[in-house]
């Protein structure tokens, strides 16, 4: 568990211990919170421990009690259409939404997830990145994760190495290394480098995806069930802001056009992959607003307010995995607390 993680699990228990969050629950709550998930699926446990991507992913155990306790705790759950009529006051309540995100596409979503969202009558949205249904895109962080699991030797990019001799704390110290090098390369680099990794350790990047994402008869089935909405999240899965303002676009627009081809109904919403500060800002917000989508999320931290009507491009969210899977802390997170907190106390992170 990173040093991190650890400091949010302690601060989380903490704003709970103290009651801090419950009592200052009415100034940051705000009309309410969406919520971002990935992969829901039973948990696998790694034979050493290696997981590092396991943050991304949720039990349907927790799913399922997530939904009981906030149901318990008073928030209504909405559609991201419903949600823009409460954010831009077009319809009122007195008790705060919740909305539901998936990225990515996971096949998961639609074995896993859906029967407990249907179970509960709650309505939730799947940002469907194309490239993964088809295959051309490269899941980097979950090749770089078999690369490491499986490997002997040295491993080196630009910038960092690693040498593995088959133990649990060498693929930690490697993944500490390469894995945030790897990140933050220029996205066409990052892609080259693990293409051909792949293929010196022979991974095959096409069947990661036929393996964990939908295929395109998936995403109909999905996009046919009344509590479900397909949403866009670029072709390539790229850090839009680190692209060029043309080929930006092109993946902004093109995903929700291609997206509405295959499914034959209009794709209305966007989520930025990656979606903090250094991955999609103002500019990349104007775009998704020219594009047509009536509705962008990021992964800025933070509760929606009223002040977000003029900002429905660049909404923030709160991120549920398996690395908070404590329902108190859950309820910290969706009292909108720690989003002020991360904010300095402002309402807005749109800059």
């Amino acid at each position: 568990m990173s040093a991190s993680t650890t400091l949010l699990r302690l601060t989380f228990e903490a704003l709970h211990r103290t009651g801090a969050a419950a009592a200052l629950r009415p100034w940051a709550q705000g009309l309410g919170v969406i919520f971002c998930m990935h992969s829901v699926r039973p948990a696998v446990a790694a034979p050493d421990g290696f997981s590092p991507n396991s943050g991304l992913s949720s039990t349907p155990e927790f799913l399922d009690a997530a939904l009981t306790m906030l149901q318990a705790a008073g928030y209504e759950f909405l559609s991201m259409d419903d949600a823009l009529l409460r954010i831009t006051g077009k319809t009122q309540s007195q008790r705060p939404f919740a909305v539901f995100t998936l990225d990515d596409g996971y096949r998961d979503n639609l074995v896993h997830a859906l029967p407990v969202f249907a179970k509960h009558d709650c309505p939730f949205l799947v940002y469907v990145a194309p490239g993964f249904v088809d295959g051309s895109a490269e899941m980097w962080w979950l090749a770089l994760e078999r690369m490491i699991a499986g490997g002997r030797g040295e491993i080196s990019m630009p910038g960092a190495s690693a040498v593995l001799d088959g133990s649990a704390a060498a693929k930690a110290q490697a993944w500490g290394a390469l894995a945030p090098t790897l990140q933050a390369m220029p996205e066409h680099a990052q892609r080259q480098w693990v293409r051909e990794a792949c293929e010196r350790h022979g991974i095959d990047l096409r069947q990661m995806c036929r393996d964990l994402i939908m295929d395109w008869n998936e995403v109909r089935r999905m996009a046919e069930h009344p509590l479900a909405t397909i949403g866009a999240h670029t072709n390539n899965h790229f850090a839009v802001s680190r692209l060029p303002e043309h080929e930006a676009r092109a993946e902004i627009a093109d995903s929700g056009q291609r997206l509405q081809r295959e499914l034959q109904r209009p794709v209305r919403h966007f989520a930025f992959p990656y979606g903090n500060v250094g991955h999609a800002g103002p500019r990349d917000f104007r775009m998704a607003a020219e594009a047509g989508y009536a509705s962008a999320v990021t992964t800025r931290m933070g509760a929606v307010y009223a002040d977000h009507a003029a900002h429905l491009d660049g909404l923030p969210r709160v991120m549920v995995s398996s690395k908070y899977d404590r329902m108190r802390w859950l309820k910290v997170l969706a009292s909108g607390l720690p989003g002020r907190m991360s904010n300095m106390g402002r309402r807005l992170n749109v800059g």
